[in-house]
């Protein structure tokens, strides 16, 4: 059904994607090639919202080129007026001949009409070349078209023992300086990193990326159920904080408010916030991806909520030995049936 040649094209068209990863949120990370003729005749991709799609830089930079070309996008084209026209329109104002897509959008406002729209056109379509890594791409702007919240990464560093930090808490460093750089490339490509009230109290984390360039910082979240946070904590510096807790505290939000934090009340039925709902909500405010350093009790929280996607484990050659803290607060099991089952990849 695709040749080699479709397959290094699409390929391309995915590196280019990759360009957007820090950046594009909360669309997708969309990338673009056209060729004409067996020759690369314009390329682009998706920088930021608001601005033009991969195909539409593509489009320019072939100009009159583009008539007969092939295009292979590593998303559906768009069918519908949103910050941007139409690049469905775009295509075919270009006379491109014919579209590869290595996947449909999931967003409901498209879900196939962009493609089934230049087919209508008279453009041969093809749609599924290296859909895997197309989806693997844009894994948290899927599932929040389709479950209607992010993709919830969990980021957790353990000794060989899996215990993540002394009893008395203390846990800089288990993992060295390449854990660490590689940690805050994940932060870059979230659109929030979220932590716990006992961790924050702890170690006054910022949760900002610093060991990489980037030229966003992500949202930062912290699950605070009784709201502690201290009016000088670092994470307040520069605002751009969401705040979950579990009841009204109008005079401490207020003052939060002041230093460029937004909080929310989100409580369940026993006092504490409403993960589940916490995750809808964060849906609903467009994030995709999210990524949670915290300790074992919100960790283990956010397992027995079901609503953690994947973890990113670095394990540490040293022992800490059984009196540490583990790596997830799930209570006691008593049978194995009890067990979290994880898919290993």
């Amino acid at each position: 059904m695709f040749s080699p040649s479709d397959h290094k094209h699409m390929a391309r068209a995915l590196a280019l994607a990759a360009r957007g990863l820090f950046t594009t949120t909360p669309n997708p990370r969309v990338g673009c090639v056209l060729v004409r003729e067996g020759s690369v005749v314009g390329e682009g991709w998706h920088e930021r919202a608001g601005e033009a799609h991969a195909e539409v830089h593509a489009l320019r930079r072939a100009g009159a080129l583009a008539r007969g070309a092939t295009a292979y996008v590593s998303l559906e084209p768009c069918n519908h007026q949103g910050r941007t026209a139409p690049c469905v329109d775009a295509l075919l104002a270009a006379g491109v001949r014919r579209v590869v897509a290595a996947m449909e959008d999931p967003n409901p406002q498209v879900a196939g009409s962009g493609l089934a729209r230049l087919r209508a056109a008279g453009v041969e379509v093809q749609c599924g070349l290296l859909a895997d890594e197309a989806r693997e791409l844009n894994v948290g702007f899927v599932a929040r078209m389709q479950r209607g919240r992010p993709w919830l990464r969990l980021k957790t560093a353990a000794s060989l023992d899996g215990r993540t930090a002394l009893a008395n808490g203390t846990s800089q460093w288990i993992t060295g300086p390449a854990a660490r750089r590689d940690a805050h490339r994940w932060r870059a490509r979230s659109c929030a990193v979220m932590t716990g009230i006992g961790t924050l109290l702890h170690d006054d984390s910022r949760l900002t990326v610093r060991e990489i360039p980037t030229a966003r910082q992500p949202l930062r979240i912290l699950v605070d159920r009784n709201l502690e946070l201290p009016l000088d904590a670092r994470i307040l510096e520069g605002g751009n904080v969401l705040v979950f807790t579990a009841r009204e505290q109008p005079r401490k939000a207020r003052e939060l408010a002041e230093r460029g934090a937004e909080v929310m009340v989100l409580g369940d039925a026993c006092g504490k916030v409403d993960l589940p709902a916490m995750l809808q909500e964060l849906g609903r405010r467009e994030l995709n991806e999210i990524l949670v350093e915290s300790g074992n009790r919100l960790n283990g929280a956010l397992v027995r909520a079901g609503v953690v996607d994947e973890l990113i484990v670095y394990l540490a050659p040293q022992l800490l030995g059984d009196r540490a803290r583990g790596m997830f607060d799930l209570g006691e099991l008593t049978a194995l049936e009890q067990r979290i089952e994880l898919d290993v990849r």
